[in-house]
């Protein structure tokens, strides 16, 4: 692990200082802090500012409308946009240019990346992810979502579930089962498919603060090119791995900075409530300072192995499980230390529905509440913590994989 940064950062970073200082509101202090209803609108016109200035996917190649930046240009920048509490992109982006964007420059043929990387920046392109089902969540590759080859088109039947963004999309990379007759891992295909067509049906998911971030998506007889396999036929389980590392550890260098700003929004709190001598609470404050130190080295882990050109692997379930663990613990000692108070109101949910807090969001009973119910599920989506700890265990570790009853044909070769 190298923790320093190389002399020319500090050129760099400072470029970046400025172009927030031109380019930002007056009195700006992060995302969180303005009226929900604003933020939306605020990031429209901002991934237009990052479009503009070739900041949008700032690491992509210039050839594609990249920025062409190197990788540790690439993290000052992020660095730089965490602290101030600004978004990197717009509201689908992490789908679009984090997961699936990157996953085309890594397994696209050239005629698809020169397709897709320009219409996913201009925003002609919005993806959404088309992974679980009703059957297949911790167990992703029992996908049961069936395409099959009409002559130039793949004809897909089936439902996807928990669709983050779904209402948003055009467009869904979907993991779909090309050859039910291997074994369910080496039957399935990374398929590109338009949403926008009659043979594909959305319909969002209301959860129990009704807001509707995610959906599920039913496809009947819906089509999309044969040449919209990403990869090759019925190795989507290893580009869906790829897409998997780049979900769960795209931001492993800056999540200590917002979870860190969550943290001291937790010291001011105990401060507030007269509990800063109580032994327990200051056990808490301890824990979870250690945990966000921990974060801030695990990210310089995460660079030095990003700046040896390496995609993001199996490693990247470590920053996953720690982060969404500890966002669930946080939250729920913030609750005890509100105590009644934490049952009043609901506040504002973080800009993505995601994680640790915007920065600039008030400090308050109402947003803790929302915070602890945003974590809840930290540890279910992306990857459950149990299934993190066996790819951990098996493909980190080097420990024995666990028996299989699995190895055969997948179950419907009907």
């Amino acid at each position: 692990m190298q923790p320093t940064y190389p002399p020319e950062a500090d050129e760099f970073r400072a470029k970046i200082t400025t172009f927030l200082d031109e380019n930002l509101p007056d009195g700006w202090s992060g995302i969180g802090a303005l009226p929900e209803d604003e933020r939306s609108t605020f990031q429209e016109g901002w991934r237009k500012t990052l479009r503009a200035n070739n900041l949008l996917a700032p690491n992509w190649p210039a050839e594609y409308g990249g920025g062409g930046l190197t990788h540790i240009e690439q993290v000052i920048l992020n660095e730089e946009f965490a602290k101030r509490g600004v978004p990197t992109a717009g509201a689908n982006d992490g789908f679009s240019i984090g997961m699936v964007g990157n996953t085309i420059l890594v397994w696209g043929t050239e005629e698809q990346k020169a397709h897709y990387i320009p219409r996913i920046l201009d925003g002609d392109d919005v993806f959404c992810q088309g992974y679980s089902e009703p059957d297949a969540g911790s167990d992703l590759a029992n996908v049961g979502c069936r395409a099959e080859l009409d002559g130039d088109e793949w004809v897909i039947n089936g439902q996807k579930i928990w669709t983050s963004q779904g209402h948003t999309a055009n467009m869904i990379f979907t993991l779909a089962r090309t050859a039910p007759e291997n074994p369910k891992h080496a039957g399935i295909s990374f398929l590109l498919v338009p949403m926008d067509q009659p043979g594909v049906e959305q319909r969002p998911i209301t959860n129990m603060v009704g807001h509707d971030h995610f959906n599920e998506v039913f496809f009947s007889d819906a089509r999309c090119p044969k040449e919209n396999v990403l990869g090759e036929v019925n190795n989507g389980w290893a580009v869906g791995n790829t897409l998997l590392g780049f979900e769960r550890g795209v931001a492993a260098t800056i999540t200590s900075l917002s979870f860190g700003a969550e943290f001291d929004q937790f010291v001011d709190l105990v401060r507030e409530r007269g509990l800063a001598d109580d032994p327990l609470v200051r056990q808490d404050v301890a824990r979870f300072y250690t945990s966000v130190q921990i974060m801030k080295y695990r990210g310089m882990q995460a660079l030095t192995r990003y700046l040896s050109g390496a995609n993001p692997g199996p490693e990247s379930s470590v920053g996953k499980l720690f982060w969404s663990e500890h966002h669930q613990q946080i939250t729920e000692a913030a609750m005890n230390v509100l105590g009644a108070d934490g049952m009043v109101g609901f506040g504002t949910e973080t800009r993505s529905g995601l994680g640790a807090p915007a920065i600039g969001t008030e400090n308050s009973p109402g947003n803790w509440m929302a915070s602890f119910m945003i974590a809840r599920p930290g540890t279910i989506y992306a990857g459950t913590s149990q299934v993190q700890r066996n790819i951990i265990g098996e493909r980190v570790l080097g420990l024995p994989k666990e028996p299989r009853a699995d190895a055969g044909p997948w179950k419907d070769v009907k």
